[in-house]
């Protein structure tokens, strides 16, 4: 009994180790960590936030660029309510002055960040542009997916949203709800081809 007790006990500590290990050579990668324009690495899971919301874009999709009022409206109803908005550009081949003269024209809400190894495409489980994700201050993603229903498919939009995705997730999140629809499908311009 004692035998298997410290046997646990060591197997345990070792593995400690390893996690401790791993997770420095991932932090000395610099994986963890999105670029500003300045090409600095930022970490957007630092912060005091109580949200963060992730807003996956391209400056060459017409959706993306359609949303820009929408997710200027969301912002500015979540201002006060320490939530952060990133706009995040997993392009590599986008320019730190293409990316500021596409939030400049659009006005996009919140920071852009470069997403070059697709850290948080992958953290945020994104696939097309533009989508939205969630997490709570903790980091833990709690909602990924589309914005609003205003587009049913490439080509196909109704005039306004009946159900407003992100919105209702921020909110759920903020009150310490568990997020009705946690996942939902993005309709935009796929990730997949970006560099």
């Amino acid at each position: 009994m004692i035998n298997r007790l410290l046997t646990r006990a060591v197997l345990i500590r070792v593995g400690v180790a390893v996690c401790a290990v791993a997770g420095i050579a991932w932090a000395a990668s610099g994986a963890q960590s999105a670029v500003d324009l300045t090409g600095k690495q930022v970490d957007p899971f630092a912060s005091r936030a109580r949200a963060r919301v992730f807003l996956f874009v391209r400056t060459d999709c017409p959706i993306t660029n359609r949303y820009a009022p929408e997710l200027k409206r969301i912002s500015k109803e979540f201002a006060q309510q320490k939530v952060d908005f990133w706009m995040v550009y997993p392009d590599a081949t986008q320019t730190p002055a293409s990316i500021r003269e596409h939030m400049k024209e659009y006005a996009f809400p919140g920071a852009p960040l470069l997403d070059p190894s697709h850290e948080l495409v992958k953290r945020a489980h994104a696939t097309v542009a533009p989508e939205a994700a969630v997490f709570d201050g903790a980091g833990k993603l709690l909602y990924h997916g589309r914005i609003d229903d205003r587009y049913v498919e490439i080509g196909t939009a109704r005039r306004t949203a009946q159900t407003h995705d992100l919105e209702n997730a921020i909110a759920a999140v903020l009150a310490g709800k568990p997020v009705a629809q946690p996942e939902t499908r993005a309709v935009g311009c796929a990730l997949a081809d970006v560099e």
